[in-house]
């Protein structure tokens, strides 16, 4: 929330300084500061695809991120059940069909645990 209330303050005086009242009710937390307006749905997308080239970096959608996520969450040890609420899926099975990945360091674990087991 501090993150957000910060953010507030810059909103505010952004948009103050081109004269849009800030303190409205119906204010959208991330608007465009020369309209005040919602931004196109594709603005995000054109962001990060700016981002990674600028960088060198490989693609990703936005919403490859949310896989990204959850399968952080997973590699950490957080429950599938929260991860599912977190992710505000129905069942768990969406959260582990579509969204989990098994991440390099993982198979590497699982190799050792297997390895470990066959030598004892």
């Amino acid at each position: 929330m501090q993150t957000l209330s910060k953010w507030r303050l810059y909103q505010n005086k952004i948009l103050a300084a081109i004269g849009h009242p800030t303190m409205t009710l119906d204010q959208l937390v991330f608007s465009n500061p020369e309209t005040n307006s919602l931004y196109a749905v594709s603005a995000p997308a054109k962001w990060l695809s700016v981002l990674l080239k600028n960088f060198n970096m490989k693609k990703i959608t936005p919403h490859g991120f949310r896989h990204t996520h959850a399968t952080l969450l997973f590699e950490t040890g957080v429950d599938v059940k929260e991860v599912q609420a977190r992710f505000g899926h129905a069942n768990s099975q969406t959260t582990l069909d579509i969204y989990t990945h098994i991440t390099e360091s993982r198979q590497h674990e699982t190799a050792d645990k297997f390895s470990a087991f066959m030598s004892n």
